[in-house]
């Protein structure tokens, strides 16, 4: 597919926004923010900080601490693994496990021995992990152990052809240190090699100098047709989100060792930049959790002065409301994400009060463009940017342009709403094995998003709406596309278009419109029964059974009908 041309004023439109971009940019952060010299690999940083500060702490896990050294020696003896199983430079490495240091090493192992890391949702059911392992061509896959009995179910369907499992608690048991709640006692007697036996007994390979634009990671994410898609990033993308990240934190890289609060997944891009990469670049401490523990993340600040967190509105209030006085003004940055909740005067008060700290939105981003796309810092004052037209994006990060244009690609004057493009040196590189989607999303180096949007008086983003297929729950993008293909699956359904129904808790859940065949005998309650058994907890959706779907005289679904019946649901006692 050849790709559309663009218009020939986007210079000049890139020029017009620059200059007001310019003009309003905040004094806490630097225009020209740079890496340490001569390290353009992720990977680089890690030998960087391992050679020059190698007991400075860089993963913290439940009382486990792994300094730079330890990180990197278990991170070279995974890349020697790699290489004396015959796995070749290029090669897939698939991790299938929620947040652990171990997720880390094998992520900068997996790179460092040349070969492609492949994270993948541990919420998975059977058809969505076979799309994912087949699509990425995973050769070599390491899951942790409860999720072992699904891998086996499925992997002589894929190409995987060595599996490793993880226990996540097995460096705690090793250090004596008491397993939480949320991890289990390691296995002793599974068939697969333990990825920590593996190690142990694998030489280490010497750092060698990263190749900034060589595949480095297929980040998956949603579209609106067909199940997920991997998105190609290099280390080259990885170091300019870190650096980028940075500045926007109101820091050049080096500045300040950082020790961030993380328990969204890492699995997951969001959590890859504020929990790996970004900490990674800077020689900082990373303290990882499994899950939301308002009671940790308390100590973590008052006891261990963390500086940084990454979290929900709603995690912010229920800080707030478990504080009883205790001393959080160690947490400097606190980047919020309104998924539920959102973000207000009112909510950012109570927390400078609290604290002396200023509480804001984290930043615009997709996995396309590996996030971090925007700087909201300094834009608090008088609250301008709650108070200003939702949502407040801010400016795009130096190096990164952002512009509206209509419905003919061309680009609309300041104020005026349109698709959001972006043009950046971390944007993906392709869609992996997918030459028409990239045709399609990518034009003459932009990214055409999809999302709605418009520019204001100051040069920063205002997103004004999703691409109306995409459906967010908790916080995790959910496309009615991957939920309509696995439902295709049950031998009883006919036909089905899944919509976005707003919810109170969750923000937004899917609701599926669904006909059956004549004969059929399956009720909503049995088809919501089967889908939790065949796709991850936050997919399933809400099964409305109907004798039709709205049609259009060229036989598609007229889907603006079942938004508004999606939304009549919502409204319903």
């Amino acid at each position: 597919m050849t790709a559309t041309p663009l218009p020939p004023d986007y210079d000049s439109a890139v020029e017009q926004i620059r200059a007001l971009q310019s003009a309003n940019w905040p004094p806490q952060v630097p225009h020209d923010p740079t890496g340490l010299p001569g390290l353009t690999g992720i990977t680089d940083y890690l030998w960087h900080w391992a050679q020059h500060t190698p007991k400075a702490p860089a993963v913290s896990f439940y009382g486990l601490t792994w300094d730079y050294r330890t990180l990197a020696d278990h991170a070279l003896r995974w890349a020697g693994w790699l290489q004396g199983a015959g796995i070749e430079p290029g090669a897939r490495v698939g991790v299938l496990a929620g947040n652990c240091p171990q997720f880390t090493a094998i992520m900068l192992g997996t790179l460092a021995a040349g070969c492609v890391h492949v994270p993948i949702n541990p919420m998975f059911k059977g058809h969505e992990l076979v799309h994912e392992l087949t699509d990425a061509g995973v050769e070599v896959l390491v899951a942790e152990e409860p999720l072992l009995a699904l891998v086996r179910s499925v992997v002589d369907g894929t190409p995987v052809r060595r599996v490793l499992r993880l226990a996540p608690g097995a460096p705690l048991v090793a250090a004596g240190l008491p397993l939480p709640g949320v991890l289990t006692a390691p296995i002793p007697d599974a068939a697969e090699l333990e990825w920590h036996a593996a190690v142990a007994d694998s030489a280490p390979l010497d750092p060698q100098p990263a190749d900034p634009d060589a595949l480095a990671a297929l980040n998956y994410t949603g579209g609106t047709t067909g199940m997920p898609k991997g998105c190609e990033h290099t280390q080259g993308d990885m170091v300019y989100t870190a650096v980028t990240i940075t500045a926007a934190q109101g820091h050049r890289v080096g500045q300040e060792r950082s020790a961030s609060i993380i328990f969204v997944p890492i699995f997951w891009i969001a959590g890859e930049d504020f929990g790996i990469l970004a900490p990674l670049v800077n020689g900082g401490q990373v303290h990882l959790l499994r899950r939301w523990d308002v009671s940790l993340v308390l100590d973590l600040i008052e006891r261990d002065r963390a500086t940084t967190m990454l979290g929900t509105v709603d995690n912010y209030v229920e800080l707030l409301e478990q504080a009883g006085g205790r001393d959080l003004s160690s947490l400097h940055t606190a980047l919020a994400m309104s998924f539920v909740l959102k973000l207000t005067p009112q909510i950012r008060q109570q927390w400078r009060e609290a604290t002396g700290h200023v509480i804001r939105e984290a930043s615009y981003g997709m996995t396309e463009t590996h996030t971090g796309d925007t700087i909201t810092l300094g834009f608090q004052d008088d609250d301008r940017d709650l108070t200003a037209e939702p949502v407040f994006c801010g400016l795009p990060v130096p190096g990164t342009d952002i512009l509206i244009v209509d419905d003919a690609l061309a680009p609309v004057p300041v104020g005026t709403a349109g698709q959001i493009i972006v043009r950046s040196p971390s944007l993906l590189k392709g869609y992996f094995g997918r030459p028409e989607e990239t045709a399609e999303a990518l034009h003459d180096g932009w990214l055409h998003t999809g999302d709605t949007g418009r520019l204001d008086e100051w040069g920063a983003l205002h997103y004004l709406g999703r691409n109306k297929e995409m459906i967010k729950v908790n916080g995790m993008s959910v496309f009615p596309s991957e939920v309509e293909s696995i439902l295709r699956l049950h031998p009883q359904v006919a036909t089905l278009a899944v919509v976005p129904m707003p919810d109170p808790d969750r923000g937004q859940r899917p609701l599926a419109f669904v006909e059956l065949l004549p004969d059929a005998r399956l009720t909503a309650e049995e088809l919501s029964a089967w889908a939790r058994d065949n796709m991850a907890p936050y997919k399933v959706p809400v099964i409305e059974l109907v004798s039709g779907l709205p049609m259009t005289a060229t036989g598609k679904v007229k889907k603006g009908e079942l938004f508004e019946r999606a939304r009549e649901r919502a409204h319903q006692p």
